[in-house]
């Protein structure tokens, strides 16, 4: 153990007098802390004015005059999603998906105001989160710092000195390779002070723990990958080109082609062909506005038998209320058919791009980041149904109240008296408050648990690699 121990210093006192591996350890951890901070405090803004706006949204439906109900279906009202704790860290697809969506009747909107979508081309490159930072470049960091780790000692012939006089090669490896993972946590520190913050925030101590153990990992799979390498290479600068190549394939290539494969793999409708699939099946709907449309002609003679009349001006609810009701109902039927078949293709796709994984850690580490988080394409999906229902439910019960508290010939005389065919402001107080929730802990655990096991594939892998390094050394 002390002699592991010497190694270690050896090689921080290495690093202090060439002055490289210090400057990158601090640059590496300044740019994290920076970015912490300021993601953090962006975070912490956008969930006060998402919590404000969404309370702002509902007052403001509920403060409407009297109106006739069906001008308040298409009135609508907005939902918003509010960041989750660790968001601060990992922000994951929310800045693609958008967080806030228009609800209204006869139609479900996409989520809008993703900041990607807003921003332009050049501002693109500026967000550079933690979660980046720890995927993409502390890697290459690790790689500036230790990809001589070994190479300087055969290069000095100082390695075959130390071996002949009886030093134990794991030893020497151990010693370099503490050293390599501590300069790779003293960056991942910024990490751990953003994971504390979220848990005094409301974020479940078992999940942020979880969150932190996963980048170690990852920290622990990326300074074997550096030490392997300088063990395996003669020269330090065959290493650095080693390096650099993995960390291209790794970080940058193998996570793009993962994408454009699960594009090819599992392919989706484009925009246009599925709005006009959805159009083709809402034609044979009816038109819910016009209540003599033929395709409401049995729903009118059930009416008819069921309360014994023979007009719809004999009938004791407003005929046009219902037909709203019973469109509403077919017509999101088809729309939620649609949005699952949507949101089906969109995580195949994820799920297919995240099976690279095993190809690459990086992709590994993303996967499991996003989905600890809850900043994943699961919880995005989550985050549309419950804003679904939430617009069924409101856009129903306005229907409701436009059936039962507005006669039909007020109804029908609306364009020559609209007062008559308004309804007491009362009723819009039937809107439910929406405030969006994180999966559980369990629940997100369970599903990285998948993407764990691929770190731990890695970890195995470089462990693997390094013995088979040490006998050939040997």
């Amino acid at each position: 153990m002390k002699v592991i121990q010497q190694v270690t210093r050896d090689e921080w006192r290495f690093w202090h007098r060439t002055k490289l591996a210090i400057t990158i350890v601090v640059i590496g951890t300044l740019l994290t802390i920076a970015s912490a901070i300021v993601n953090t405090i962006k975070m912490e803004h956008a969930a006060h004015e998402r919590s404000h706006l969404q309370h702002a949204s509902e007052a403001k439906f509920i403060e409407q005059p009297d109106r006739h109900p069906h001008r308040m279906v298409h009135y609508g009202h907005y939902v918003f999603r509010t960041p989750s704790p660790l968001s601060i860290i990992e922000p994951g697809v929310d800045a693609f998906t958008g967080t806030a969506i228009f609800l209204e009747g006869h139609r479900q909107n996409s989520a809008m105001f993703s900041d990607k979508r807003q921003s332009s081309g050049m501002t693109r490159f500026s967000s550079l989160t933690p979660s980046f930072l720890l995927q993409v470049l502390v890697p290459l960091f690790i790689i500036l710092i230790g990809y001589a780790s070994v190479t300087r000692e055969k290069e000095a012939g100082s390695l075959h000195i130390m071996i002949t006089q009886g030093l134990n090669l794991w030893h020497l490896l151990l010693g370099k390779y503490i050293a390599l993972v501590s300069s790779g946590l003293l960056m991942l520190l910024p990490l751990v002070v953003a994971a504390i913050w979220a848990t005094l925030t409301g974020e479940s101590l078992l999940l942020t723990s979880s969150f932190v153990f996963g980048y170690i990992l990852y920290i622990l799979v990326w300074s074997g990958i550096v030490l392997t390498v300088s063990a395996l290479s003669n020269k330090s600068s065959a290493s650095f080109t080693t390096l650099v190549g993995l960390w291209v394939v790794f970080c940058i290539l193998i996570p793009r082609i993962g994408s454009s494969s699960a594009a090819t793999i599992a392919p989706s409708l484009g925009k246009l062909e599925a709005d006009f699939a959805v159009l083709e099946e809402l034609r044979k709907l009816g038109d819910g506005h016009d209540a003599a449309d033929p395709a409401f002609a049995q729903l009118k003679q059930n009416l008819f038998k069921k309360y014994n009349v023979d007009k719809v001006e004999d009938l004791p609810i407003n005929f046009r209320g219902t037909v709203a009701q019973y469109s509403e109902e077919k017509l999101t039927q088809v729309l939620n058919k649609f949005a699952e078949q949507r949101m089906q293709e969109e995580l195949s796709q994820a799920k297919i791009s995240r099976q690279f994984g095993w190809l690459t850690p990086t992709t590994a580490i993303r996967s499991f980041s996003m989905v600890i988080a809850a900043t994943s394409l699961e919880t995005h999906h989550r985050f549309l149904r419950e804003a679904e229902t939430l617009r069924f439910d409101f856009v129903q019960s306005l229907n409701k109240v436009h059936q039962d508290n507005l006669s039909y010939q007020a109804d029908m005389n609306r364009h020559k008296d609209d007062k008559s065919a308004r309804v007491n402001a009362d009723n819009w107080q039937l809107l439910s408050s929406f405030s969006f929730e994180p999966d559980m802990a369990k629940t997100r655990l369970s599903r990285s648990v998948h993407y764990i096991f691929q770190l731990i594939f890695w970890a195995t892998l470089v462990c693997v690699s390094l013995r088979f390094a040490v006998r050939r050394i040997s």
